[in-house]
Parts: C-alpha cells; sequence; structure tokens
C-alpha cells in the first residue's frame, strides 16, 4: 500500500515538471547572450530600465489570463499572478513604473522579438523558433 502511495505521488508530479519550459528571449542582434534569473526578475519587475550592457529595453508580457504568464512570474518571483498585478497597480499608481507591454499571444512576442533588437519576451520553449536567441531557460 505505501507503494502504491509514492508511485501515485511521482505519478502526479512528472507532469508537473514537464507541463511547460519556459524560455526569455531577445533579438539574436543583442549582445545579451544569457541573462541570470536575479537579471529577468529585475528587468520584468520594473526596477531597471535597461539590459545588463546599457541598451535600451522593451518588455513584453504574455496576456493577463494566460497560464504561462502565470507560470513565468511564479517561477520567477514564487509570488501568485494576483501579487504581480497589485505590484503593478501601485508602481503605475505612484507613477514610478510602467508594467511590460501586453501582447495577444506567443506569436505576437515572437515577431516582436524578431524585429527589435531592444525586445524582451517569453514563451514556452515548445513555440520557439531559430530567428530568437534564448538567454534564459526555466
Amino acid at each position: 500500500m505505501r507503494y502504491q502511495i509514492i508511485i501515485i505521488i511521482v505519478l502526479l508530479l512528472i507532469p508537473v515538471t514537464v507541463v511547460a519550459d519556459i524560455v526569455v528571449v531577445v533579438h539574436p542582434s543583442n549582445s545579451i547572450k544569457e541573462l541570470t534569473r536575479r537579471q529577468v526578475v529585475d528587468l520584468y519587475m520594473g526596477r531597471t530600465s535597461h539590459f545588463p550592457n546599457g541598451q535600451q529595453l522593451k518588455r513584453y508580457d504574455q496576456p493577463n489570463n494566460s497560464s504561462v504568464r502565470a507560470e513565468f512570474y511564479f517561477r520567477m518571483t514564487q509570488r501568485p499572478i494576483a501579487a504581480i498585478n497589485a505590484y503593478w497597480a501601485r508602481l503605475r499608481f505612484t507613477g514610478r513604473a510602467s508594467p511590460p507591454r501586453v501582447v495577444s499571444d506567443h506569436l505576437e512576442i515572437l515577431e516582436i522579438v524578431e524585429k527589435n533588437p531592444d525586445a524582451i519576451g517569453y514563451l514556452k520553449k515548445k513555440h520557439l523558433n531559430d530567428r530568437v536567441t534564448v538567454v534564459l531557460e526555466l
């Protein structure tokens, strides 16, 4: 009986780890080829407005109701998306920072990043193409 419970728990956990590998991407001409998790948190939480190399930055976010958005922010900050939304509401209200621009889907993220050297976005790894550069994999 004990082994059956362990097997069931392991089987339930397997899909959770395989569900969605998320990648953070930039334009191929960007000299940044790798970012740390801390750097991405700082970029996406508005703590910095430039890439670590000083290059201008334009952040792009998945749709508000997207599961990949919720998973991205949770993996990055260990906070639920409601807490992230509240954080941005406070910053917007005080005028200290603006949140990343929300796009319609992963296709729009790819299109923008492919065309804009200042852009950064994230998406599920399965949607990745060879016209963007992965700088962090979650």
